[in-house]
C-alpha cells in the first residue's frame, strides 16, 4: 500500500478503516460545521483547545468536523442527562495530559535505573 493512500485511512490495532464521514442529514452537517468554526474562534474554551490539538496532526477541515461532532456529543449528553453544559476551560486537556506525561517520563527514567523524585517548582 502506498504512503499516499495511507493518509486517508484510519489505522488502529493493525486494522485500517476509511476516514470518510458517513452520509447523514446535510443540513445538520452544515450547521455543525458552522458551529465548529464559531467554536474555534471562541477564546479560552475546551472546544478551541480541541481544535488546536487536532489541527496540528490532521489539518483545519478535519479539525472543524471533529469539533462539530464534539458539539453534537455535548448536545446529546445535555439532553440525555438534563444537566447544563459545564465548560472545562482551555487548559483542562493540557493539565490532564501533563500529569500523564510526567508519569510516563518518570517510568522511563526508572526503567533506565534512575531514582526519581518530583517536586513542584516554587
Amino acid at each position: 500500500m502506498s504512503g499516499r493512500r495511507h493518509c486517508f485511512l484510519r489505522s488502529t490495532a493493525g486494522k485500517r478503516r476509511s476516514g470518510k464521514t458517513r452520509q447523514g442529514n446535510r443540513y445538520l452537517r452544515g450547521t455543525l460545521v458552522q458551529a465548529g468554526l464559531a467554536a474555534t474562534r471562541s477564546n479560552g474554551t475546551a472546544l478551541q483547545a480541541r481544535y488546536r490539538r487536532i489541527t496540528r496532526q490532521r489539518g483545519h477541515k478535519k479539525a472543524v468536523i471533529a469539533v462539530g461532532h464534539h458539539i453534537l456529543e455535548i448536545a446529546y449528553y445535555v439532553m440525555r442527562d438534563g444537566r447544563p453544559y459545564d465548560e472545562l476551560g482551555a487548559d483542562y486537556f493540557d493539565k490532564r495530559h501533563a500529569e500523564r506525561a510526567v508519569r510516563r517520563h518518570v517510568r522511563q527514567l526508572e526503567a533506565l535505573g534512575f531514582l526519581v523524585t518530583i517536586e513542584k517548582a516554587a
